[in-house]
């Protein structure tokens, strides 16, 4: 199965080509860069792979938590060359794409926002808990046990506020990178969605309240 994939929630705009389970080809580029090389970055793996459309059998894009801008036009590119070309389309969020390929039974996965601001996932065998927000509330809504935890994504104030609270962190970096490649991998056992089942996830806190009247 060939698998084109893109993402723009964690950082830059990345896109993978995977072909029976492996990476073929991938592009990354840092900043705020997903309109203006989007597309190309796209035209770029699918050249050095040496594909074209009729070959791919299946998108995915990566929904989020993340990058609101980023995750708006990764998404639209997305459900576009899914539209044009008529191929399926399978969403990934962002902790899955975080800790794809590392095999921990349990993790905490974080996605950084605005200064301050976090979405954050614990996953166990038993549970599955999500929240965004300021560090501290959202560590308190995760409702996290003193113990050894690994720790996938978090920058420093996130492993410094876990270990205020007594928590053992093992820190750990995505186990695949760019973002796109973890999504072009997972999507090949993953169920398509229909275009429109697919959105964003912003996760965190918006940047201003609405006045209540």
């Amino acid at each position: 199965m060939n698998v084109l994939a893109l993402d723009a929630a964690l950082g830059g705009f990345s896109a993978a080509l995977a072909r029976d389970g492996r990476i073929a080809a991938w592009r990354c580029e840092s900043g705020h860069v997903a309109l203006e090389r989007g597309l190309a970055l796209v035209d770029d793996i699918l050249s050095a792979a040496r594909f074209n459309a009729d070959q791919i059998d299946r998108l995915a894009v990566g929904i989020g938590p993340g990058s609101f801008t980023g995750l708006r036009i990764a998404i639209a590119y997305a459900k576009s060359l899914a539209a044009v070309w008529q191929r399926p389309l399978v969403p990934v969020d962002s902790f899955d794409l975080l800790e794809y390929g590392s095999n921990l039974a349990e993790a905490l996965g974080v996605v950084v926002g605005r200064p301050g601001v976090i979405s954050a996932r614990y996953r166990s065998p038993s549970a599955s808990r999500r929240a965004s927000g300021r560090i501290d509330q959202v560590l308190d809504a995760l409702h996290l046990a003193p113990s050894e935890l690994a720790v996938v994504g978090a920058p420093k104030d996130v492993l410094d506020a876990l270990a205020e609270r007594g928590i053992i962190v093992r820190a750990f970096e995505p186990a695949v990178t760019p973002a796109a490649a973890a999504a072009a991998l997972a999507a090949g056992f993953r169920t398509p969605k229909s275009l429109h089942e697919v959105r964003a996830d912003y996760g965190e806190l918006p940047a201003a309240k609405p006045p209540r009247f």
